[in-house]
């Protein structure tokens, strides 16, 4: 599936190539780069005059003189093809911010109200905030305002037992009614936020205006967050042009950015409103909404990752300390599979492996290239799955395994012999090289020596076998379509390397 990174990612990068090797930049040569830009964000649905606007500033900046940037305190003069990347990127943020994800949280009790079309996502946002705002030591009540459709007064309920948040509704009570019971019951039990969830319409009507704008008038919250979702493209500006005139939002929730090719909302909306994005909501998971950081979403448009937010999302599923410990074993290369789980189990919470891996520098610009399958998140259960059929003593201690363990591993997970071997290899693999990694960390000049190897930015050699992804295979970086020679080949040398290994162990 496509999403709005694969789209975009891949015009800024034909606009890279067609400026390689050029001395400088003249409007002669910058004419394709930026009609590569321009049919990807249109590709992406980004509003027409925004994209004009935008290629006219990028234009102008990258056709100015090149200033050279401080880089650790040393001054470097950028290429002219660098040059145009920075150009872009600082464009971008400034087309998506400047970033203000505040909430006016004052009062007793402070009112969010959340407004939106039909299937925007609305009832999952406000759980997905109540369970932000409790990790800020918040105490947030639900209200359940949509009374026209009874599933989402359910949902919120389900939502609500899952967090531990109360839900209020009443039924058969009106919706401004509801809203004005809900802040007067938050205030008499010690709540001191309030999130209510209106209804929503498949499309903009009368009635559906004048019901927020009546709740709105009653409740006089301070926080108006209009949830769209990206995948309807240009229908979202349009929308939100329509709420903001009715309801003057104070900012909004784009959800669904990795549905499809039609998130170019998140690059127009901020432009055409003049509203801040405050969150981004991706998947069903009530911890999947994060604070919307423009610099980070330019960078993984650009293809250079977003180390900040991918630490930020890590910092929030793994204690420091034990990461810390973990690390050190790790180093020591006296992990066993049990360490194994505890990383994928990590991953799985931080959300999709396509979405974690498009943040790593300088992999998230090569997704194209790398299989499909190894990005399927699926495979991590397959691999959870062998790892499930061995016994304490094989995660604890891996190097007991032998061939007769191995077929029972497989008979009891269902997979083949060949796949828990496999396993097996790229485990003892990894496990060499960090062990190897660790080594290298005590000594400064091999350390300086495997700096010179990786050529200033190339990758860790052999990063696809690292641990916490064994899905991912051996190799680093995308994979070679092998001739039916060369994979016979291959499979004699996985076989010998077995049988030796069989051998060693008798």
């Amino acid at each position: 599936m496509t999403d709005l990174f694969d789209v975009l990612t891949k015009g800024f990068q034909n606009a890279q190539l067609a400026l390689r090797g050029k001395a400088r930049l003249s409007e002669e040569n910058l004419a394709p780069a930026l009609r590569e830009v321009r049919t990807s964000l249109l590709q992406a649905d980004v509003d027409l005059e925004v994209a004009r606007a935008f290629l006219d500033r990028v234009k102008t900046k990258a056709l100015g003189d090149i200033v050279p940037v401080r880089v650790s305190g040393q001054k470097v003069r950028l290429s002219p093809q660098d040059w145009f990347v920075k150009a872009c990127h600082d464009e971008l943020v400034d087309l998506m911010g400047p970033v203000d994800t505040s909430l006016e949280l004052s009062g007793s009790p402070a009112v969010i109200l959340m407004v939106g079309l039909q299937g925007s996502g609305k009832t999952t946002t406000s759980g997905k905030l109540a369970k932000r705002l409790m990790g800020e030591g918040k105490k947030p009540l639900l209200v359940a305002a949509d009374i026209y459709r009874p599933a989402a007064v359910e949902q919120l309920r389900v939502i609500g037992r899952k967090l531990g948040v109360p839900v209020f509704h009443v039924d058969e009570m009106q919706p401004v009614q509801l809203a004005l019971q809900g802040v007067a019951h938050a205030r008499s039990s010690g709540r001191d936020v309030v999130i209510i969830d209106t209804a929503g319409r498949l499309a903009i009507d009368e009635t559906l205006m004048q019901e927020v704008v009546n709740i709105r008038s009653a409740v006089s919250p301070k926080n108006v967050l209009f949830v769209v979702d990206a995948m309807i493209g240009q229908d979202a500006v349009r929308t939100a042009k329509s709420f903001d005139e009715r309801l003057d939002f104070t900012g909004f929730v784009l959800t669904k950015l990795d549905g499809d090719a039609r998130g170019g909302a998140a690059l127009s909306i901020k432009e055409v409103t003049g509203k801040p994005v405050k969150f981004l909501g991706q998947g069903e998971d009530l911890d999947r909404l994060e604070e919307f950081r423009p610099e980070g979403l330019a960078q993984r448009i650009l293809g250079m990752g977003d180390v900040v937010g991918l630490v930020q999302d890590f910092e929030k599923h793994v204690d420091r300390e034990s990461a810390e410990k973990d690390a050190q074993k790790m180093l020591r290369g006296d992990f066993g599979y049990d360490d194994f789980v505890k990383q994928m189990q990590t991953i799985r919470k931080m959300g999709p492996l396509r979405d974690i891996m498009s943040r790593i520098p300088m992999i998230g610009g090569m997704l194209d290239q790398i299989p499909e399958e190894a990005l399927d998140d699926r495979e991590l259960d397959r691999t959870m799955a062998i790892i499930g059929s061995m016994t304490n003593q094989e995660r604890r201690t891996p190097d007991v395994m032998n061939a007769g363990r191995m077929a029972r591993i497989a008979k009891g997970c269902g997979r083949t012999v060949d796949d828990v071997e496999s396993l097996h290899e790229r485990f003892l693999q990894a496990r060499q090289m960090m062990k190897g990694l660790g080594s290298m960390m005590g000594n400064p000049s091999q350390m300086a020596a495997m700096q010179q190897m990786m050529g200033g930015g190339g990758g860790m050699p052999g990063m696809g076998g690292m641990p916490g992804m064994p899905g991912m295979g051996g190799g680093g970086g995308p994979r070679k379509e092998l001739s039916a020679q060369d994979k016979i080949a291959r499979r004699k040398k996985q076989k010998a390397a077995r049988k030796a290994r069989k051998r060693n162990r008798k």
